[in-house]
This record gives structure tokens, sequence and C-alpha cells, in this order.
């Protein structure tokens, strides 16, 4: 009888065992396809005037009416126009930025519902 608890016990570990290691793989991250942005202009920590323009390429997934800009938290108008292989996307920094450093801070949607982040700093010149 005892040996029959031990059958039991290895056979209920056994599901448990699986069920976990199936929640974590790696076909389960496959369904979430975030956006991804490259091609920054003007490039990481390079100087600008306050007002000058600014771009970057969204990917094909990405969901061009979620697309979302602020340059050091202050939010900016976007142009986005679909691009080979995805969309372009360009704007201005805010007059009223002038000798700091600033974040070009981007999020979107993409087509899977997923939430994509990024972005680069520049410096305002004063």
């Amino acid at each position: 009888m005892k040996q029959q608890y031990n059958y039991l016990w290895a056979l209920v570990f056994m599901i448990v065992t699986s069920t976990s290691w199936a929640y974590g793989s790696s076909s389960s991250s496959k369904s979430c396809a975030k956006p991804k942005f490259t091609d920054f202009t003007p490039s990481e920590n390079t100087e600008v005037a306050a007002g000058s323009g600014f771009s970057f390429l969204a990917s094909a997934n990405t969901l061009p009416d979620t697309i979302k800009v602020t340059v050091k938290g202050l939010p900016t108008s976007l142009k986005v126009t679909p691009n080979k292989g995805g969309f372009q996307a360009s704007g201005t920094i805010p007059m009223s930025l002038k000798g700091v450093y600033a974040r070009i801070a981007i999020t979107a949607n993409g087509s899977s519902n997923c939430k994509g982040d990024n972005g680069w700093l520049v410096k305002i010149a004063d």
C-alpha cells in the first residue's frame, strides 16, 4: 500500500513540474512582439538647437497611431509616414528647452498589443 502512495506522489510531482516548465517556456514569450525603434537622428549625445528636428524608424509591427514621444517629459507632435519595412516618425524639440540634456522617449504598441519603448539622449544648446 505504501508503494502505491509513492507512485501517486511521483505522478503528482511529475505533473506539477511539467506544467511549471511549460509556463516559463520560450513559446509563451513569442506571442508578444514588441515594436522596435532604430535609426535615431540626431545621434545619441549630439548637441542640437531648440526647435530642431528629430526622427526615427519604427518597426512594421508598430501601430502608428499609438506612437507617442516626449522630450524631457514634454509631449511633442509627430508626423508618422509609412516607410519600407516600417514607419518613419519625425518631430521637433520644444523651443522651451535650452541648455539641458534631454531624453527623447518613445512609446508605442505593437500589433499584438505589446508595449515597446526606447529613446536617446541629446544635448540642447543654449
